[in-house]
């Protein structure tokens, strides 16, 4: 059997389908500074060398931190390099997590990571829902896409996507402004979007999973297992061979700050899944 095609269009870039997510170049709870710098630097380094050029972040990630230290790595960019961010949160004194959803704050966080990563414009930025902090909640995000439709006509973002929503909320963005991008949590375990993932794919829109192998809660399965003994693999690169292999519009951006684990995630895209494997796999999920 092939192996899954390795590129999709985000916007008007074609990027590879195993990206990078720098989540983790934050410290504990993604708040402050990471324990090793140099080694989150090298990191970003290596995972460009390895040809990755889709980098996902956000400037709320530290906050300011991550921005500044893929600044710091990787400025100046390389011309295929696509960097996307998300906002809509802010966050307090002790890292907890507050929703940031007004004209002024929206304004402020695009503008904030522009100026720490060092760009004059955002390739994507997605509007990251906060009616409920955990999952997707229904409820209009008009008047923040608004703001965000007003900031891509000033030239400070080129594309919109969306994090977090759900399916009518998608329906409901399109009518007003092209949505190239949608950032959900999905993995082998966790398939509420499978219906999306599929319809996304009819319309020509890239979906990223967060927490691609499970987050906070790693995957952990019997048959994951038994799967990734019998590939000669781990069990997180089957997870992550199983969505490039689940729809050709998924791009991942599993994130590390182990240059070792960097080298493993991609190699995960070398994984080629039998169909057998695949039904195997589909079992898991809920």
């Amino acid at each position: 059997m092939s192996k899954p095609t390795m590129t999709y269009r985000l916007g008007d870039r074609e990027v590879g389908r195993l990206g990078y997510g720098a989540m983790q170049l934050a410290g504990p709870g993604v708040f402050g500074p990471v324990k090793d710098e140099a080694r989150a630097i090298q990191v970003l380094r290596d995972a460009v060398a390895s040809g990755i050029n889709h980098i996902d972040t956000s400037d709320f990630y530290g906050p300011h931190y991550t921005n500044q230290l893929i600044k710091k790595a990787l400025h100046p960019y390389s011309d295929d390099l696509c960097i996307v961010t998300k906002v809509s949160a802010r966050r307090d004194e002790k890292g907890g997590w507050i929703p940031a959803f007004s004209p002024e704050e929206l304004t402020s966080a695009v503008e904030d990571n522009l100026r720490n990563l060092g760009l004059k414009s955002m390739e994507v930025v997605n509007l990251r829902s906060m009616l409920d902090i955990h999952q997707p909640k229904e409820g209009s995000l008009e008047p923040q896409l608004e703001t965000l439709i007003k900031l891509k006509e000033r030239g400070l973002i080129r594309h919109i996507g969306l994090s977090n929503v759900t399916a009518r909320q998608v329906a409901d963005a399109r009518k007003m402004t092209p949505i190239v991008c949608v950032q959900n949590m999905y993995n082998l375990a966790n398939r509420h979007d499978d219906a999306l993932v599929d319809q996304l794919a009819e319309q020509g829109i890239a979906y990223v999973p967060f927490f691609p192998l499970g987050g906070f809660s790693p995957l952990q399965s019997t048959q994951l297992n038994e799967v990734a003994a019998e590939l000669n693999a781990t069990p997180m690169q089957v997870a992550l061979a199983w969505l490039l292999k689940r729809s050709p519009n998924i791009l991942l951006i599993p994130g590390t700050s182990s240059p070792q684990h960097l080298q493993e995630n991609l190699a995960s895209g070398q994984l080629t899944l039998s169909d057998d494997v695949m039904e195997k796999l589909n079992g898991m999920g809920s």
